[in-house]
């Protein structure tokens, strides 16, 4: 990756290419391995400036992991229809990713510098945890509430890494249209469904 061409100190965009510069790196070497002179060198900007906008490398990998998107914005009106709430997300989750290839890429980003160092884990658990159930809201049944939005994250999560990043066959040769009539149905199980088999009953006794 070529470098940037040097940014003035503190112009509008500096921020910005540091951040990206960031991404970029954490996801190429890991978080430990990358220094925060090679960010800055990436960047095109002073090292001290990094320290300027992000204090120290954790508040750096912090900013890195944040999410792209307001998600409670994305999802404004899924309960309008609740029993297609689960197609309603997965439509309007792929659409971004299909017509927003800019925030597909920062988030696939912060996935690859998640999965780089137990601290970056840690941070996106905590934050998508909380996050996830603020956005989804109402939509969920009101039992087992942190394991119905992490079933979605993570089912939609993995859609988007086999569409975008491991390029499996039957998941990119899909349209949207069919994606989302194919897995709408799931997420809503996990929205509003029964998520556990009731008790077992004891088997019939021959006579």
């Amino acid at each position: 990756m070529p470098t940037r061409g040097r940014r003035p100190h503190g112009s509008p965009d500096a921020r910005q290419a540091v951040l990206d510069a960031a991404r970029e790196l954490f996801a190429e070497q890991g978080f430990d391995r990358t220094t925060m002179r090679a960010v800055g060198t990436r960047a095109g900007v002073n090292p001290a400036l990094i320290y300027h906008y992000f204090g120290d490398k954790d508040g750096l990998l912090a900013a890195v992991i944040e999410p792209p998107i307001d998600l409670a914005a994305m999802l404004t009106g899924i309960n309008d229809d609740p029993s297609r709430a689960g197609q309603e997300i997965t439509r309007r989750a792929i659409s971004l990713w299909e017509n927003r290839p800019d925030i597909r890429e920062r988030m696939l980003a912060m996935l690859r510098t998640a999965l780089s160092h137990d601290q970056a884990a840690r941070l996106l658990r905590d934050m998508l945890s909380s996050w996830l159930l603020e956005a989804f809201g109402d939509a969920l049944a009101d039992d087992q509430c942190e394991l119905r939005a992490a079933l979605v994250g993570s089912h939609l999560g993995g859609l988007m890494l086999a569409r975008y990043v491991f390029k499996v066959p039957g998941a990119t040769a899909a349209t949207p249209e069919d994606l989302v009539q194919a897995v709408g149905p799931t997420i809503q199980r996990y929205l509003t469904g029964t998520l556990t088999h009731a008790e077992a009953q004891p088997p019939h006794t021959r006579r």
